[in-house]
């Protein structure tokens, strides 16, 4: 029969992203008592085990991941697009930004604000016959599948967009109005 070590239960709740006291609210004990299991300076009941796991269990079904929250196709650009056809597409589907991917790759970032700093920079007729990879900035930040909606939150604060890849390819992105809409579900 195998039995949790306090450090396999510590890394649970971390990778649950759960404090002791959220653990200890969801689980009906003290966050002391959780303080001392996870230190293994107590042994604790099989009801005080049972009532933990349970917490584990509820915490991992309310777990949203970056798999269920992002959307499918990513629509991009490559690097060898010009701009005019990069900005053609930020308009139909109106967006300010846009990933660049080759090959599944992601490789850099368009924006509007971008191009509308070379507009200034230089002629415009130039401008729009330019290849995307000669004005991209860098890339999206990027997840995988498994990455928790909280992490996701934290990199949304310094990034207009999330990549998620799989196997090294992009496979869906998740912005801040992913996110947003999570408050409609509940």
């Amino acid at each position: 029969m195998f039995l949790p070590t306090p450090e396999d239960m510590k890394k649970r709740r971390i990778n649950l992203n759960l404090t002791q006291n959220e653990l200890a609210h969801l689980a009906g004990v003290s966050q002391p008592l959780i303080t001392r299991i996870e230190s293994g300076d107590v042994d604790p009941k099989l009801s005080t085990l049972s009532k933990i796991f349970d917490a584990f269990e509820t915490a991992e079904k309310k777990r949203v991941l970056a798999e269920n929250i992002m959307h499918s196709p990513v629509i991009h650009t490559n690097p060898g697009s010009s701009v005019e056809q990069a900005v053609e597409i930020m308009e139909r589907e109106g967006f300010s930004q846009m990933p660049v991917i080759e090959k599944g790759i992601p490789v850099g970032s368009i924006s509007s604000d971008t191009v509308v700093r070379f507009m200034t920079q230089s002629d415009t007729d130039k401008l729009s016959l330019m290849q995307v990879k000669e004005i991209m900035g860098s890339s999206f930040t990027v997840v995988s599948k498994d990455t928790d909606v909280s992490t996701i939150s934290h990199l949304l604060e310094q990034s207009p967009a999330v990549l998620v890849v799989d196997w090294g390819r992009v496979v869906g992105v998740v912005t801040q109005h992913d996110i947003m809409k999570l408050l409609h579900k509940k």
